[in-house]
C-alpha cells in the first residue's frame, strides 16, 4: 500500500472530517468509533484517504464511502 501520509493542510483535514462523519452516518455509528476504526484499527487516515486526497476528493460522495468501507472490508475493520 501507499506511505503514511499526515495533513498538510485544511482542504485535507476538512476531508478527512467529511469522509469520518459520512461513514459515521452511513453505518448509525458517531464519528469517534469511525475514527478509532480508521486509526487506531488500521492506518486508512493516513495510509489511504490523505495520500489519495487528490483523486479522492474528485469523486462523488457515494463513491468516496464505498470506496473506503470497501478498503475496510477488505482490512476485516468492523464497526
Amino acid at each position: 500500500m501507499l506511505n503514511s501520509a499526515s495533513i498538510k493542510n485544511t482542504d485535507e483535514l476538512e476531508f478527512a472530517v467529511f469522509c469520518i462523519e459520512n461513514i459515521a452516518a452511513r453505518f448509525g455509528k458517531n464519528a469517534e468509533e469511525v475514527y478509532q476504526a480508521l486509526t487506531e484499527k488500521s492506518d486508512i487516515l493516513n495510509s489511504y484517504i490523505i495520500p489519495e486526497y487528490e483523486m479522492l476528493h474528485t469523486q462523488s460522495k457515494d463513491y468516496i464511502l464505498d470506496d473506503i468501507i470497501s478498503l475496510m472490508e477488505e482490512r476485516g475493520i468492523q464497526l
